[in-house]
């Protein structure tokens, strides 16, 4: 996929939420998962990779999603926004339960093909960043991390914390070297969109 061709992440629509793992869609064709705590800039992410301007909800409160959202592509292929994690408002049952929810996801999908991991450019890998790239790695998750909020940085500064951030992931075999992303003008987008596209289409058949 190029610049010439459409966004196929375009087709995406709101199809279901689940609050608790007992209620998620049939575990077939392939699917995409978003994650990154509550002010990662997930949602505004989210919009800027599928072209859409309000898909995802973006709040100025962090830690409003606190389900599964499932969106479509097509019949076989859907993208899945995680509740953000690290908000420090949330209630101790919130910040437990969405701790043990999203590994228990990972676990329970044959479906997962891959899974976005959305960090600050300026606050990467916090703790709860290492510990959700641990629950991938026991799975042979891969993982692509993306680095948010590039415009906040100038081009010298980026740089030097995307090679500051890859050094910290050399050592996780599932983790790709991170790419940066800007919501504000959409620089970095087709190369994820290109990673995201290339995992769906890894679809079993089952």
């Amino acid at each position: 996929m190029s610049d010439s061709f459409p966004n196929p992440l375009q087709a995406a629509r709101f199809w279901r939420a689940a609050a608790a793992l007992a209620h998620l869609p049939p575990d077939e064709g392939a699917e995409v998962a978003f994650a990154g705590r509550s002010n990662a800039g997930k949602s505004s992410a989210l919009n800027t990779l599928t072209g859409q301007r309000a898909l995802a909800r973006v709040s100025k409160t962090p830690g409003r999603t606190q389900e599964l959202l499932f969106f479509s592509i097509d019949e076989r292929r859907r993208l899945v926004d995680l509740p953000g994690y690290g908000y420090a408002a949330a209630s101790a049952a919130q910040r437990r339960d969405w701790g043990e929810v999203i590994p228990a996801y990972f676990a329970s999908r044959r479906c997962l093909r891959g899974l976005l991991l959305f960090m600050d450019v300026r606050h990467s890998l916090q703790v709860a960043d290492r510990q959700l790239l641990e629950a991938a790695a026991r799975l042979s998750l891969p993982v692509q991390p993306v680095l948010t909020k590039a415009d906040k940085l100038a081009r010298g500064a980026l740089l030097t914390a995307m090679r500051e951030a890859q050094a910290r992931l050399a050592d996780m075999a599932v983790v790709l070297p991170p790419l940066a992303l800007s919501s504000l003008s959409g620089a970095g987008a087709q190369a994820i969109r290109d990673r995201v596209w290339d995992w769906l289409q890894h679809d079993d058949g089952g």
